[in-house]
């Protein structure tokens, strides 16, 4: 086989925007060291204007998207869904993910025709929702490499917690177990999400998914992390003790790859002008944004509506809600008028973090918009409603130190919030002791995130390391 002149890069994002973006930040990531690669994306038709868009300041003929046919089988899916953003309910989830094993066929086919030109593949990054493409790949000959949009400290617990059967005999799931591999860490039950139990029914969708997703993981040639090696040093050095796991690459942050002056406008968005004018003001704000999947009750909303009211702090909030929600909001946005904006359009979240003005972020402790909040020195104020996102929201507040958590009535994880109990925690971001002390904490670790991706940091000499080993190995194919 005649090796290729120059990496030739295959990436197969999961059809969601928090997963999709973070893997179009690393295809920038690693144009910026090695410019000469060329990259394939695969997707769907409805995705692929995004990522054309997302990917376009790159030289022409760097990237191609390759597009295939999916449709779910599932009645309850309406057709022409594509993405899970766009799902009627998180609860289709694994209806959805199982779906997208109908496109196995048409990558497979797309593979084949590749590899027998003059530039084949030569690994692929594929996300770990897409277990399937692992034996695609191998049919091939390519190597994978897989990504979840999780931290490193999120997996250990979770690997921890199973490999030691930690909640097997639980008094209560309020009860708190200290976990043998890291015992400065007490857990919980409700720390992790609900899916997710000691003892799988082996006929429960949610365990096969798992299963498939683990199996995948494990024959695939390594693991992409969004993170940087100083931010969770002993959980990556734990996961990479693991003799039967693939190894962590931590090669993040993925958004600093993308230089903040490509993000300018020759127009200002309304909502960068609301920031300007409170910098001018001389007012510190608070952005608000729980995600584009959190799927929040109105009795919640009512409670999260009033105790930003009442904390009288300033802010601005991104909103994503059901239709039948509006009526929930009915004269806040009046009423808050000057002290607050409501945007219910697309926000650059980087922008907003990085805005001289915004001194707190409100948020749901996504992994994407934790990262971003570290990059951009803003502390959170953690409010978890999904996936992994409370074991998130307790890396930030108790682990790294970089913010607070939104107080429960019962004082548990999955806790309903009252107003009084998230006023409170607003104004103690924004302007208490404890907001002070995490403010210092999390923009001493923006410094060392920004190091990181730069030449001799530890994540770029990660990629360095990471697509050498592969070009040699290319060689010996």
């Amino acid at each position: 086989m005649t090796t290729p002149q120059h990496l030739h890069i295959a990436l197969f994002p999961f059809m969601s925007k928090g997963h999709t973006i973070p893997l179009l930040h690393l295809t920038k990531f690693i144009h910026n060291h090695r410019p000469k690669a060329t990259f394939t994306i695969f997707t769907t038709p409805a995705n692929e204007p995004f990522i054309s868009a997302s990917l376009s300041p790159l030289p022409p003929n760097t990237v191609t998207i390759i597009s295939f046919p999916f449709s779910s089988t599932n009645d309850d899916i309406p057709m022409g869904v594509e993405s899970t953003d766009r799902l009627p309910s998180m609860s289709l989830f694994h209806s959805f993910a199982f779906a997208t094993e109908t496109i196995q066929p048409h990558f497979e086919s797309a593979l084949e025709n590749i590899q027998k030109q003059d530039n084949p593949i030569s690994f692929l990054i594929s996300d770990g929702f897409l277990y399937w493409t692992q034996p695609s790949a191998a049919k091939f000959n390519i190597r994978r490499l897989v990504f979840y949009g999780m931290n490193v400290y999120s997996f250990s617990l979770y690997r921890s917690v199973f490999v030691h059967k930690l909640f097997s005999k639980l008094k209560s799931k309020d009860e708190l177990i200290q976990v043998p591999d890291f015992p400065w860490i007490k857990v919980q039950q409700d720390d992790f999400d609900s899916s997710f139990k000691q003892d799988f029914d082996p006929q429960d969708p949610k365990f096969d998914f798992f299963v498939k997703c683990g199996n995948a993981t494990s024959l695939s040639h390594g693991m992409v992390v969004n993170t940087f090696q100083e931010l969770e040093k002993p959980f990556v050095e734990f996961m990479n003790s693991i003799s039967d796991g693939p190894k962590s690459w931590c090669v993040g942050p993925f958004c600093l790859a993308e230089k903040q002056t490509t993000l300018e406008r020759p127009e200002k968005p309304e909502w960068n002008k609301w920031l300007d004018k409170k910098w001018d003001e001389g007012k510190s704000v608070m952005y608000v944004a729980f995600g584009s999947q959190a799927e929040i009750s109105n009795e919640q909303l009512k409670e999260i509506l009033t105790g930003v009211e009442k904390s009288e702090a300033c802010f601005l909030w991104a909103l994503r809600i059901k239709p039948s929600q509006e009526e929930v909001m009915k004269g806040f946005e009046e009423k808050m008028k000057g002290r607050g904006l409501v945007v219910r359009g697309w926000v650059e979240q980087r922008e907003v973090l990085e805005h001289k003005s915004v001194k707190g972020f409100l948020s749901h402790c996504g992994w994407n918009s934790a990262i971003e909040s570290i990059c951009a020195g803003v502390p959170i104020l953690a409010l978890p409603m999904m996936a992994e996102q409370h074991l998130n929201a307790k890396m930030v507040a108790e682990e790294i130190k970089v913010g607070v958590r939104v107080e429960t009535i019962d004082g548990s994880p999955r806790g309903f919030v009252k107003w009084d109990g998230l006023s409170k925690m607003v104004k103690e971001l924004m302007e208490g002791e404890m907001g002070k002390k995490v403010r210092k904490t999390v923009k001493e670790l923006s410094e060392v995130a920004r190091k990181s991706v730069e030449g001799g940091g530890s994540s770029w000499c990660n990629m360095e390391t990471l697509l050498s080993v592969l070009e040699m190995e290319q060689v010996k194919i």
